[in-house]
């Protein structure tokens, strides 16, 4: 069978978000008060910390800064632990507690080895505050039903959408993997294919250049399928 002209199962969807920031009225001075904080600020706020570059500048190519790294190295001048930070590989976690846990671990190991650094504190105006991101996701007018379709209205839809489909609906809604591959492998029933999106590395491109890379995935697959 042509998997090219066949119907999804199910039609796929995309969705937009709008977003917003608000300050949660946490701050610390400390490491320690850090890693205490870490513990019960909502998954909005870890996200937003691990998320801010690539939600604000989705146009510039990302390498991107973590906003506890940051603190920690530059106000705080604990370098070795901002490095730690830093080298969290956000992309092999699926859950916000996930990488909750290894960023608080991380704080927590450090100190256990670095007593003194309990001790830094950052002066008044230099505190880490906490923000939380606030998301609304809307449904857009697009619905597709296969690839050919699917190739179409990834050329036309805005960058928001390609942001919440990839990141936001993994990692923040806890899914495995992000929406487009979770169609393509189980309405579509093609799993080389998702396999493909989902090997991306979504946090080394912007989001025109993810875009781009979909794009020629899915027209090879399409070429692919045209000869079979």
């Amino acid at each position: 069978m042509n998997m090219v002209l066949a119907k999804a199962e199910e039609s796929f969807r995309f969705m937009t978000r709008l977003h917003l920031t608000e300050l949660t009225g946490l701050k610390a001075s400390t490491l320690k008060k850090m890693a205490a904080i870490l513990k019960k600020v909502p998954g909005s706020c870890i996200y937003h910390h691990t998320h801010r570059f690539l939600q604000q500048h989705q146009h510039i190519s990302p390498e991107p800064p973590n906003d506890f790294a940051y603190w920690v190295a530059n106000i705080l001048g604990e370098e070795e632990l901002g490095e730690r930070l830093a080298s969290i590989d956000v992309v092999q976690f699926t859950t916000i507690r996930h990488l909750r846990e290894k960023i608080i671990q991380t704080i927590e190991n450090y100190l256990a080895t670095h007593p003194l650094s309990s001790k830094r504190f950052a002066e008044a105006g230099d505190e880490f505050h906490f923000i939380k991101s606030v998301s609304f996701i809307i449904p857009t007018k697009y619905e597709v039903s296969d690839l050919v379709e699917f190739k179409d209205v990834l050329k036309k839809i805005t960058a928001d959408s390609i942001y919440f489909h990839i990141f936001e609906s993994r990692l923040r809604l806890g899914k495995k993997e992000n929406d487009f591959s979770n169609w393509f492998e189980h309405a579509l029933r093609d799993k080389p294919l998702a396999g493909s999106i989902a090997r991306l590395d979504p946090y080394t491109h912007t989001m025109e250049e993810l875009r781009e890379a979909i794009i020629r995935l899915i027209e090879k697959r399409i070429i692919s399928n045209g000869k079979n």
